[in-house]
């Protein structure tokens, strides 16, 4: 299918509603025609970077050589002040018609996925579909958001507000929003962006208005060890440990706003026949409110130290005690954008007028750290279908028409966002 018979389709949706003029405009303006009509010419492309992307290892903290990569194709795609940062970010600006130095909507992909060094990351094609770690989350968004500054330039789309094109460190796991963190605390950017537009997943339809936060811990219980048979009778931090553990399932937590708690990942421990004087465990906890949030966590405190306390009381401490050490790995805060926000109303009338039904929910994603400031944010899909997210065989579906459609979705979104002419 091409570009006119994709556009045509959503104007026809779109004129069927009246709230949706404003996308109806945006869709309708020679700028979305000509950008939209370059993309699916250069489709190929688009999926081209998509691999090449893919094929560049980028575990946490080591997003580097993607990094330089990436940096070349927005040098390429002719943006101006294509930088590095200090904390490994891709920047590039694309400017508008205001005064230079003003306000910045940004439009951001992460580089980094959840695998670690040695992971395979050939992409293996069967037809229009492409598996690989990685592939789906983030990549894909990585070379869309290109494919648009690319194309945005060769047709000389005129846009009121600069845009920010950004691939950012930092996203997965253990990196804990760092990339983006830095660029609404440190970068030269932090005072001057006022939207916010997180790339990530492929489902066009979604709309993350819910900043789902989370404070993750590693908790270390130390004792004074010795022999299972010999020392039988001293305290074991294995066991205010596992208490812990125990004690934790019991707190009762709200399922609106959704709060959830794990214990995730344990080790330590000498030899089997031993009382080990040092063991861990890592904990999460996650709600879309702050409060909520906030709430559990100290009742996770207050278990860690009612285990420990409970193993003191119980067996001996002639050797020593047993202690626990609290140690935060993660820290992402809760945030929203309101239903009411300008760009939750872009992206909605966008979505309709694209022929999907816009799907409001909540996640945990770049998105977070500035909702947590106030500055509206959402995250929304690449387009096409995908599915297996951190998994080996994690795939994507490169179908044209699927994935214009998809692609054309953001674009329109962006347009708006941007005050494009």
């Amino acid at each position: 299918m091409s570009s006119s018979l994709i556009v045509a389709q959503i104007l026809a949706v779109a004129a069927a509603n009246a709230s949706d003029a404003h996308a109806q405009a945006v869709l309708a303006s020679p700028g979305y025609r000509a950008t939209i009509a370059q993309i699916d010419r250069e489709h190929d492309r688009v999926v081209d970077d998509i691999v090449t992307l893919t094929e560049i290892p980028a575990p946490p903290f080591k997003e580097a050589a993607r990094a330089a990569t990436y940096r070349a194709m927005l040098e390429q795609a002719g943006l101006e002040n294509v930088e590095i940062d200090a904390e490994g970010n891709v920047l590039g600006l694309y400017r508008g018609t205001a005064p230079a130095g003003g306000p910045v909507v940004v439009l951001a992909a992460h580089l980094d996925t959840v695998f670690p060094t040695g992971t395979p990351v050939k992409v293996r094609r069967t037809g229009t579909r492409l598996s690989a770690p990685g592939i789906g989350d983030d990549t894909r968004s990585l070379a869309v958001i290109a494919a648009y500054a690319r194309a945005m330039k060769a047709n000389k789309v005129r846009v009121g507000t600069d845009i920010l094109f950004v691939g950012n460190v930092g996203e997965e796991g253990p990196g804990d929003l760092r990339g983006v963190r830095h660029l609404f605390t440190r970068s030269a950017y932090r005072d001057r962006i006022r939207t916010f537009i997180s790339m990530d997943g492929t489902d066009a339809a979604r709309i993350v208005t819910g900043g789902v936060g989370s404070k993750r811990y590693r908790v270390t219980y130390t004792g004074p060890g010795g022999h299972s048979y010999g020392a039988f009778g001293l305290v074991n931090p294995m066991v205010a440990m596992s208490q812990a553990a125990v004690d934790l399932y019991k707190i009762t937590v709200p399922t609106s706003p959704k709060t959830t708690y794990a214990a995730s990942v344990v080790g330590g421990g000498t030899s089997v026949n031993s009382i080990p004087n040092e063991t861990f465990m890592e904990f999460d906890m996650r709600s879309e409110d702050p409060g909520a949030l906030a709430r559990v966590e100290q009742q996770f405190k207050a278990v860690v130290q009612a285990g420990v306390d409970s193993e003191n009381a119980a067996r001996s401490t002639r050797e020593g005690k047993v202690a626990a050490d609290l140690k935060v790995i993660g820290d992402r805060p809760a945030g929203s954008t309101p239903a009411t926000a300008d760009i939750v109303a872009i992206a909605d009338g966008v979505i309709r007028a694209g022929g999907l039904t816009p799907q409001l929910v909540a996640s945990s994603t770049d998105s977070n750290i500035p909702m947590s400031l106030g500055i509206p944010a959402i995250t929304i899909g690449s387009g096409g279908s995908g599915g297996r997210a951190h998994s080996l065989d994690e795939w994507i579906d490169v179908d044209k028409p699927a994935s214009l459609k998809g692609m054309g979705i953001g674009l329109g979104i962006l347009f708006a966002a941007a005050g494009a002419k």
